[in-house]
């Protein structure tokens, strides 16, 4: 009974955006209504005036974006909230992509003056591709934007899912007055209150009420009353069912800077949410009822105490009951491990759990046993669907600035790439370390924190890279001759892989052609036919 109490009282989501939507503002006022925080952080114009809550790295201070997956647990409508605040930012495309493969739904923010955005889509497809239920928050309702019809278009357009308004905005940028809450009948009133727990609601059941002209005026309740009209013949009341299976997104509009139309979307997501759901392994679904525990590493962050230069594996608790100084088994190294300061977050701060249940997100102290991906079970030998590295879009060469920290500078590179930042690939003779991102801005977060966190320092050398495949072959001497005779463009990643580093498109339909017993992977989740031993 306690584990399917526990079950039905969790919901772990993320919040997903393009860069500058108000992802980790709303994240904020989250947290201010849960209690977890007193004063919210405000970004504005890109630079932090007070720390964000959930950007707990330096540079992301200074730069004012969240550049590393945060996890935050509060309590709220009795409900135990698991948040994951991701990266908005493009270059970190990959940290948000794991992210989405621990949660149970998402809240998708959209910028009303701007509309759906290169990240929104590429975000909503991976959200697409797990049928992962989204709600929509259209932010900055306080500015001019678009008009909520066109907005509401554009999201089925092009983000190719049905929507149903549950407030509606009345007014926008100088005419804003506040939302009409459609779901619970009630009305909003906008003040610009920032950091200030939204005030108390006008309960009108009915539109026809004439206290919605006392309190809006004539022109302003005539308008909120067609709107309402048009939205409800349109689209009709929200299908529960359509939600849950990632056919159908509610939507909410407010202004997150100014806490306003927040506490909708938090009412109704601990309503409407979904509670853990299975999660596929090699060997078939596993069940958060099942009674044996078992959970997935998705994140690896090193230094999120820079004080004690600790590691840290984020692990998603999939089935029955973690509980602390039990012994459990690593499938991949095929090992025991026992973890006697497992935690919960609140961004940087950390709280040590006796027990965890499924949904809940816990960070597990790790000295090298963990790469993302991993499953941790009670003795059963399944793996959790693998979690695969992309091939970079960019190359640099790794190049040390102090030959006296080159120890600092293996050991630096190595735990942020076991993070997931960036990859890591290793050409011989001479040990050059060639990294891969996903964008530029990753380059300059590996540098500093190389140097403020472990002393070192670095430069990055452009190369001439197209694209990193995984090799495999069916038939190992071919696979053998190709390294020997292409030394020049093979490296190795830090698993000890072999990889074609092709120079350009060309030459990679080249090799591929000319050797048609080797196959040229792009993603490093692949099943080996016969891999080379060299």
């Amino acid at each position: 009974m306690a584990l399917h109490d526990e079950i039905a009282r969790r919901r772990t989501f993320a919040i997903i955006s393009h860069p500058d939507a108000g992802k980790t503002t709303l994240t904020e006022k989250f947290l201010l209504y849960g209690g977890a925080i007193q004063t919210a952080g405000a970004v504005k114009s890109n630079k932090i005036r007070k720390g964000a809550a959930s950007d707990f790295m330096d540079i992301e201070r200074q730069r004012g974006i969240s550049v590393s997956t945060s996890v935050m647990t509060f309590h709220y409508g009795g409900v135990l909230v698991n948040l994951l605040d991701t990266p908005g930012h493009k270059d970190f495309a990959e940290d948000t992509y794991r992210t989405l493969t621990a949660v149970d739904s998402v809240i998708l923010v959209v910028d009303c003056v701007k509309g759906v955005e290169e990240q929104t889509r590429r975000l909503m497809e991976v959200c697409r591709m797990r049928n992962t239920p989204v709600m929509v928050f259209i932010n900055k309702l306080d500015l001019e934007g678009r008009d909520p019809f066109d907005l509401l278009d554009e999201l089925e357009r092009e983000l190719r899912i049905r929507v149903t308004p549950l407030s509606w905005p009345i007014g926008i940028g100088h005419t804003f007055q506040g939302v009409y809450d459609l779901y619970d009948k009630d009305l909003r009133l906008f003040e610009e209150v920032k950091t200030k727990v939204e005030g108390t609601a006008v309960h009108i059941n009915d539109l026809a009420d004439p206290r919605l002209e006392a309190q809006l005026g004539a022109d302003a309740a005539a308008q909120l009353r067609h709107d309402v009209e048009l939205v409800e013949g349109v689209y009709g009341a929200l299908d529960l069912g359509d939600y849950l299976a990632g056919r159908r997104a509610p939507v909410f509009f407010g202004s997150a800077f100014n806490n306003f139309g927040v506490k909708e979307v938090l009412d109704t997501f601990v309503r409407i949410a979904p509670p853990p759901q299975p999660r596929p392994t090699d060997q078939g679904q596993v069940s958060p009822e099942d009674r044996t525990f078992s959970g997935f590493v998705f994140k690896i962050h090193a230094n999120l105490d820079p004080n004690h230069r600790d590691r840290i594996a984020f692990l998603r608790v999939c089935s029955g009951c973690f509980q602390r100084n039990t012994y459990y088994h690593h499938v991949r190294l095929d090992k025991e491990l026992r973890f006697a300061t497992p935690t919960n977050f609140l961004a940087a701060q950390k709280t040590i759990v006796d027990e965890a249940w499924p949904g809940d997100v816990i960070g597990l102290f790790d000295t090298g046993n963990f790469k993302i991906g991993d499953t941790l079970t009670e003795g059963a030998g399944f793996q959790f669907r693998g979690i695969p590295a992309f091939s970079p879009e960019l190359f640099r060469e790794l190049v040390n600035l102090d030959p006296m920290k080159s120890k600092q500078l293996e050991k630096g590179i190595r735990q942020l790439t076991d993070e997931g930042v960036a990859q890591l690939f290793v050409q011989q003779p001479g040990n050059k370390k060639i990294v891969g991102c996903v964008g530029d801005l990753q380059f300059e977060v590996i540098a500093y924190r190389l140097e403020h966190e472990y002393g070192a320092r670095c430069a990055f050398q452009s190369i001439q890279a197209h694209k990193a495949c995984w090799l495999t072959g069916t038939d190992p001497e071919a696979l053998d001759r190709f390294i020997r005779v292409k030394a020049q463009q093979v490296v190795r990643d830090k698993d000890g892989n072999p990889v074609f580093m092709a120079p350009t498109a060309y030459m990679l339909e080249l090799e591929r052609r000319e050797n048609p017993s080797i196959t040229f992977h792009t993603t490093s989740e692949f099943k080996t036919a016969v891999t080379s031993g060299t």
